[in-house]
Order: structure tokens, then C-alpha cells, then sequence
């Protein structure tokens, strides 16, 4: 008998500022696991309470002072797992774990790809070649394994696709959606991973997930992109059962610009 499994995930941008708005992603999406972002606490000041207190009971963290940082919070038994140190900078951008699922064990990666500046040039702009290079070794790093009951989530700070943005032709030379970006973060999706989002929604229609402080009344301007993704291995893809865009997020009190994103699968 198949058993549900609800990841989110979600670039809270700052755990400690932000941690009252947890409560309301857990009572909306109903998550049996938690992937965040940008949490900006070193592990030594942890809030451990914090996931206790919205009954997740299983943490995973990885983080520093001020920037990046990723941490799962779980109902499932986790095992922390080994994970390579990306361009050789310790900058927390990544947290693998295995889930223990009575359906079978799920390796899960929680991912926060760096944002890459303002500047597509990496000679002119040294974050651009750190988030090629960033991308490229992911590719690498995965074209080695076996891809068998992994997911794998994260702000992957690139949205690849024409209609994962609000206006493809305006964004082609900006940061996020340049073709060498696009087509590095399609060059990794295709070592053995399934767009989950587009296994919903057809690759011609608009999906966005973030929206930036900038737009002042951003769901009428509706100036989106998709920076937020959730992929599995080739073999769950037929386990997906539903997504959700917690749009409505990004109306709440000193949010984050980015709004939360579930899939459930049944395993």
C-alpha cells in the first residue's frame, strides 16, 4: 500500500526573522518535510525550537552567519548524508539527507544555488562564474550516481524555460535567465531528474514562484519568474500526484519574495 509524501520547499530568507510564518506554510500546505533557504544562522545558533514547536520533530541544518544556509525540517526519521564542498568555498548551499518513508527510503537534496549577481559576465563579474561553475560541478557530481528515489529542491536562482518567466525576449541578458544560465541548469535537470512543476503544468503555460520586492503591487504587475524548483529521479515520476504554489505567501507580513512551493507523491 502506497504512502503520501508533501515536500516543500522554500527561500525563507532568513529563518530567525521569518520563523512565524512557518506556522501558516505548515496549516496551508500540510508538509511531511520542510526545505529551506537562505536561513542566515551559523549552526551554532541554531533555533532547534523552532521546528519543534510546528511538529517536526527531525531537523537537518547547514549554515552561516548572514548569507546562504539550508536546513530540512522533518516528520520522517532523517540520516544526514555526505555531500561534496561546491567551489571548494564552504558556503552552505546544500543539505542531503535520506528520509526513512514506510514506503521505502527517499534520498532528498535541499539546494540554494548562488544568485549570480547583477552582471552575466564572468569575467566582469566573479558571482556570475561562481554560479556556472557552481551549476557545472552539480552536473558533473550527478552524472556519477545511480538516480533511484531522490528528489531534489531548492531556489535554484535560475528560471530555465520561455514561459518561467514574464517576459522571455526582456530577460534573455538578465541574470537568471541568460542562455548560458538556462541551459547549464537543463544540462544538470538531465542527469536522471524530472521536472516535477512541468510534469504538472505544460511548458507552454506561465508558472512563477518569485517576485521581487520591487514591484510594489507584484500580482497585478505579475512580473514572475521560477527560481523555485522540485525535480525527482526518472523512476518517482510516475508517483507525483499533486503541486501547489503558495502564492498567497507573498501577501504576508515581511515576507519572503519568494513564495512556497509543495509536491506530494505517493510512494
Amino acid at each position: 500500500m502506497t504512502q503520501p509524501l508533501r515536500v516543500a520547499t522554500w527561500n525563507i530568507n532568513s529563518l530567525r526573522l521569518r520563523q512565524g510564518l512557518l506556522g501558516q506554510v505548515v496549516e496551508k500546505l500540510k508538509p511531511d518535510v520542510i526545505c529551506l533557504q537562505e536561513t542566515k544562522v551559523p549552526d551554532e545558533l541554531f533555533p532547534h525550537e523552532i521546528a519543534g514547536n510546528i511538529g517536526y520533530p527531525h531537523v537537518a541544518y547547514r549554515g552561516m552567519k548572514s548569507y546562504n544556509g539550508v536546513a530540512i525540517f522533518s516528520k520522517l526519521p532523517l540520516t544526514v548524508l555526505d555531500g561534496p564542498d561546491w567551489c571548494a568555498k564552504g558556503d552552505c548551499r546544500h543539505l542531503a539527507v535520506r528520509l526513512a518513508h514506510p514506503g521505502g527510503a527517499v534520498t532528498l537534496h535541499d539546494f540554494y544555488v548562488p544568485a549570480g549577481g547583477d552582471v552575466p559576465d564572468r569575467d566582469a563579474n566573479p558571482k556570475f562564474g561562481h554560479k556556472l561553475d557552481f551549476v557545472a560541478e552539480a552536473r558533473a557530481h550527478f552524472a556519477k550516481l545511480k538516480m533511484q528515489r531522490t528528489i531534489l529542491v531548492g531556489d535554484l536562482n535560475i528560471a530555465p524555460l520561455e514561459h518561467d518567466v514574464w517576459s522571455h525576449k526582456q530577460l534573455l541578458d538578465v541574470v537568471s535567465h541568460t542562455p548560458v544560465e538556462t541551459q547549464a541548469l537543463l544540462a544538470w535537470q538531465t542527469q536522471g531528474f524530472v521536472d516535477a512543476l512541468r510534469h504538472f503544468v505544460p511548458e507552454d503555460e506561465k508558472l512563477y514562484t518569485w517576485w521581487s520586492y520591487r514591484n510594489r503591487d507584484w500580482r497585478a504587475s505579475n512580473r514572475g519568474r521560477r527560481l523555485d524548483h522540485v525535480w525527482v529521479s526518472k523512476d518517482l515520476a510516475g508517483a507525483l500526484v499533486s503541486f501547489q504554489v503558495l502564492d498567497e505567501a507573498r501577501d504576508w507580513v515581511q515576507t519572503s519574495d519568494h513564495a512556497p512551493v509543495l509536491v506530494e507523491l505517493s510512494l
